[in-house]
């Protein structure tokens, strides 16, 4: 054999040789290194999952009875991906919908177009038009109820012509049902589907085509009430037919969440702040010519002065949540839900909502003046103006009192006493000069009752409102400066807004004395939530524990074996003196008998069952603000009840007239029957019937005691003990 045929038969050899090595690595690699892995991936080819959905656990309010339930209706439904894979993209398959759901075929199309992405007109998709869940998944665009045969008609045609309507399914679906409408809507929130931004949350791995909390206590309970979703799979051939079931899992039904509110106490709140801006609307406003008052939003909160629970909220304007379980949400409806022209319904005043507080802020002045070491039983001079720094600032339509008490002052409402008493501290802190030692004895004093920092209830939505000092009116300077200087340029010269501007271009960074002045009277920089307000009043009433409000009590599983307390929380205890407590307490008794600034409208009310502060805020171009913060009974507290309207006048004329038809209905006064037998909230909590169906407290059920557990996590930030941090203020009203 030639040297040249041994060279190519041994070149040959290798060939051979690494040709098996590569395949005997291979085979290897298949058969042991990565065999796991594609034995589960051919399993997967033969397994479909079919998720079974848990029943969302129901919504009760402390008795028992029913806020939110669930309800079966027939949802019509799009899969994208199929419709987008017809020849035409499924402009003839949506054509065909359209006729038979009565919806327009675009409109269709657009609800199905993942947001992020383009309609077909090559537009970018925005919410609410758009789907803003997996774009893998079918949409629903129409419902319809299943109670109804004459409604379930246009489902049934989709499903006896299934070959018409390709990627088009027909099926029964739970939904939200809100037996009372819009009652306690931004208590409750609601439910839409999760986004695609949200995936990678693990608190929603593993769901695909859930609806989840929005918003209220939805949200922040969400996981406890949305239970886990049971899984079969199922085993299939080739051709996708079914050949039997590998595993199946059972749904758990979510828990029941049992409120604090009361559903009667709740209902008579909305329509006694529905009354209050309806009557505030048909008065006249003299300080702008007699037109009548706008009362455009307003609230109302109903807090258990001993515990921090809401007994009632309301806001004013409100929604129904159902509007949410449709399939789809027209934008016009979003726009009017977030429109502040029409008072942005899905707005809650009472929570997000923060508005200057005028007099009733006094609460805070007067605790702060005792801590500054001004004598609690001391005499002080009620000008009807007083001179601060450059500028004289007035009482209320230029009343004067004379040389009085703090008992007087708060019964009367004289500004000029706080004035002065602010405006002597600001000059022991040094005026306008940059002390870091300064007390700071008003603004700490503010923080100390949970103003400036949210209260830490256990809703998605809970603002902080503004608390202002040297070191807020430095650091908001330094950060607001480049604004305020290109307003005093931008706006028209001479303007009021242009001259706001153009002082805090050169000046904003001090603490001047009109700033003190208005601070002790609740207005300027200082804005407050109702229930901010409501928590203060708390603390006064029960002695000085400030506590975090809490709108739920209990979770209860749907078996009835367990029960997930979630009790009140304290966030701190007031530094003020229990006899200073007990003087405002007692001086606020005055405030709603003859002489006191909510005479006229507890005019005829059994005397001494409500202790009370009126507040009237002046807000830069429009009309007061009016604010009544009380609690009953007067001498052994147990409730709380703040009611706001903005642009409706007086305190005194306009708010405290709705806690007045809340008391009568609590208590059982002037002829009401009691909505809460002897006056108060149960303390026991509902129990699980043997069929699974709520009782009221107190109910024998024959079972065995549920294992209760102490706490239950929320979602919701509570804020610590420490002094709150300060927020970067908002410019959209100037208080003056």
């Amino acid at each position: 054999m030639s040297d040249r045929s041994g060279l190519r038969l041994f070149v040959l050899r290798v060939l051979v040789i690494s040709v098996l090595a590569t395949l005997l690595g291979r085979l290897w690699y298949l058969q042991v290194y990565a065999s796991d892995r594609y034995t589960q991936a051919a399993l997967d080819n033969r397994v479909r999952e079919v998720v079974q959905p848990a029943p969302r656990g129901m919504i009760y309010d402390s008795s028992g009875r029913r806020i939110v339930e669930n309800r079966t209706v027939m949802v019509i439904s799009v899969n994208r991906s199929i419709i987008r894979a017809e020849k035409d993209s499924g402009k003839d398959v949506l054509a065909r919908l359209a006729g038979v759901i009565g919806i327009r075929a675009v409109d269709i199309a657009r609800s199905i177009t993942p947001c992020g992405s383009r309609y077909a007109d090559g537009t970018p998709s925005r919410a609410p038009d758009c789907w803003n869940g997996s774009p893998y998944q079918p949409v629903p665009v129409r419902s319809y109820s299943a109670d109804d045969p004459r409604q379930t008609q246009p489902a049934l045609k989709i499903l006896e012509h299934r070959e018409d309507f390709p990627g088009v399914t027909a099926e029964l679906q739970p939904v939200r049902y809100y037996p009372d409408g819009s009652m306690a809507a931004h208590l409750l929130g609601y439910l839409a589907p999760i986004r695609d931004d949200e995936r990678d949350d693990p608190k929603y791995a593993g769901l695909t085509t859930a609806k989840v909390g929005r918003s209220g206590v939805e949200q922040v309970y969400d996981d406890a009430l949305r239970g886990r979703d049971g899984v079969q799979q199922l085993l299939v051939d080739k051709d996708g037919n079914v050949t039997g079931v590998q595993s199946s899992t059972t749904p758990q039904a979510g828990d029941a969440l049992i409120l604090s509110l009361d559903k009667n106490v709740q209902r008579l709140a909305e329509t006694a702040l529905k009354n209050g801006i309806a009557h505030a609307r048909t008065r006249n406003d003299r300080q702008r010519g007699g037109i009548k008052y706008k009362a455009p939003t307003g609230a109302v909160v109903v807090l258990e002065a001993r515990t921090g629970r809401i007994a009632a909220m309301a806001s004013y304007p409100s929604y129904d949540p159902s509007i949410f379980t449709k399939p789809t949400l027209p934008s016009a409806t979003y726009k009017a839900l977030t429109d502040p022209a029409k008072g942005a319904p899905l707005y809650s005043n009472a929570t997000q909502g923060t508005f200057a507080p005028g007099s009733t802020f006094k609460l805070v002045s007067t605790a702060a003046a005792i801590a500054a070491g001004n004598p609690l039983h001391g005499f002080y001079k009620c000008p009807p103006a007083l001179r601060v720094g450059n500028r004289l600032f007035r009482n209320f339509e230029g009343e004067a009192f004379g040389t009085i008490n703090f008992r007087t002052t708060l019964i009367k409402s004289c500004d000029t006493v706080y004035y002065g008493l602010a405006y002597r501290e600001w000059q022991r802190d040094g005026g306008t000069k940059k002390n870091p030692k300064a007390r700071e004895v008003f603004p700490n004093m503010a923080r100390s009752f949970g103003f400036g920092a949210p209260t830490g209830i256990d809703l998605a939505s809970d603002s902080a409102g503004l608390i202002t000092d040297r070191r807020f009116k430095q650091d908001n300077w330094d950060q607001m400066k480049d604004d305020y200087c290109a307003g005093a340029k931008r706006r028209p010269v001479g303007s009021y807004l242009q001259q706001i501007d153009a002082e805090m271009c050169t000046d904003g960074w001090r603490y001047n004395a009109g700033d003190a002045a208005n601070f002790a009277i609740g207005q300027g920089d200082v804005t407050v939530s109702p229930l901010q307000l409501a928590s203060a009043y708390a603390a006064l009433a029960n002695g000085g524990t400030l506590y975090q409000p809490r709108v739920a009590k209990a979770l209860l599983s749907a078996d009835g074996t367990r029960v997930t307390t979630i009790p009140p929380k304290i966030t701190r205890k007031l530094p003020v003196s229990q006899e200073t407590l007990a003087y405002i307490r007692s001086a606020l008794t005055e405030v709603t008998k003859p002489g006191g600034t909510a005479q006229s409208s507890y005019a005829g009310f059994p005397q001494g069952i409500v202790a009370g502060k009126t507040g009237t805020a002046d807000v830069h171009d429009k009309q007061p603000t009016g604010w009544f913060a009380s609690f009953a009974p007067a001498a052994n507290p147990r409730y709380v009840v703040v009611a706001m309207m903005t642009e409706a006048g007086t305190g005194g004329s306009s708010s405290a007239p709705i806690t007045r038809e809340i008391y009568d209905g609590i208590f059982g006064l002037e002829g009401h029957k009691a909505l809460l037998p002897g006056g108060a909230l149960p303390t026991a909590l509902p129990v699980v019937r043997a069929d699974g169906t709520i009782a009221p407290p107190g109910t024998k059920t024959g079972r065995p005691a549920p294992k209760v557990v102490p706490s239950a996590p929320t979602s919701s930030k509570a804020p610590s003990s420490a002094l709150p941090a300060f927020d970067r203020p908002r410019r959209t009203e100037v208080v003056s």
